[in-house]
């Protein structure tokens, strides 16, 4: 609708999770990094926790293209932690592509325990990813500690992603999950982005639309502040402010996104009413932070002689497949 009156060649804040629109900030850089090291490391359970809009679903799905391209990898994907032990085990083995109707719990773990022994006496990594994790039960998160006890001496047999908001990291400091929290080998988290990356992240993501560089700033920079105080950062809520802020200014023939405009959309969305909680926090990132993740990112990529985020230059948006695995926003 607004595409051909701002000369865009495709909308720029759609909310669907889309790699191709990939904006690597420094956080998300090496929160990208933390879980493929982990995984391709075989270091058993890693953990990213985030709160609500920062990306983690979308970092997901990036996780998962990389992960495709490497014959060697099998996973299992689940986005609904709902679910009995017996019904989480029957999803688990489903989503590898194995029988599981109609078995019983010793059963799916026989076939399950068969199953990695097989692809790991072949060097092979298989990973378990478990979206919207803090809604495990306490049952569940146990059925996922008993899963990591599927080791050799050297090696571990299941890769264990758990990603959720920060409930979660609240069930894995209890003390009855001590025994599962001390088996987590790489924990990190997704903060919500600064002013300056909320900036950058909104001049990428309408570049990568088609915005021509020469054509002047679309959203101004008292637009863009704010932006950021509205959404304090959040990813989906930069992108839920500026899709309804280019649908105003189209409707009203505007040339260019004004704070006013802005104003009025947050008071439509009552985002003049709401804060995120975790605000504050944006600014505590830091160039150690950075630099430790390019330190792995660089560490991958000398092992795999090859670029970590396919054949594009690191720091570049990587251009990833999906998969018939949908992680849901």
């Amino acid at each position: 609708m607004y595409k051909a009156f701002f000369n865009l060649a495709r909308a720029p804040f759609d909310l669907t999770p889309d790699p191709t629109c990939f904006v690597p900030t420094k956080r998300h850089n090496e929160a990208l990094a933390a879980l493929y090291y982990g995984v391709r490391q075989h270091k058993g359970f890693v953990v990213l926790t985030g709160e609500v809009g920062t990306g983690k679903t979308f970092l997901l799905r990036c996780l998962l293209g990389l992960l495709k391209e490497s014959k060697d990898v099998a996973y299992a994907y689940l986005f609904n932690g709902r679910l009995s032990p017996t019904e989480f085990l029957q999803y688990i083995l489903s989503d590898f592509g194995l029988p599981a109707a109609g078995k019983s719990k010793y059963e799916l773990l026989l076939d399950l325990g068969q199953f990695l022994v097989s692809r790991g006496a072949r060097r092979m990594t298989t990973v378990l990813i478990v979206d919207e994790a803090h809604h495990l039960s306490p049952d569940i998160l146990e059925e996922v500690r008993l899963l990591s006890n599927l080791e050799t001496t050297d090696d571990k047999l299941l890769q264990i992603v758990l990603v959720g908001q920060p409930e979660l990291d609240e069930k894995l400091d209890s003390v009855q999950l001590r025994q599962l929290k001390q088996r987590i080998a790489v924990r990190t988290q997704l903060a919500p982005l600064s002013a300056d990356e909320t900036s950058e992240y909104i001049e990428q993501r309408l570049q990568i639309a088609g915005a021509a560089e020469d054509s002047g700033q679309l959203f101004s920079e008292e637009a863009i502040a704010a932006v950021y105080r509205y959404s304090q950062g959040l990813p989906r809520l930069i992108n839920t402010i500026c899709e309804n802020a280019l649908i105003t200014a189209y409707a009203e023939r505007a040339s260019g996104i004004t704070p006013e405009i802005i104003d009025s959309v947050a008071k439509e969305f009552r985002l003049d009413v709401a804060r995120a909680p975790q605000a504050q926090q944006a600014d505590s990132y830091n160039e150690q932070d950075f630099q430790r993740a390019m330190h792995v990112i660089l560490d991958l990529y000398a092992a795999r002689r090859k670029p970590l985020l396919g054949d594009v230059e690191l720091g570049q948006p990587p251009i990833v497949e999906t998969s018939h695995h949908e992680p849901y926003i």
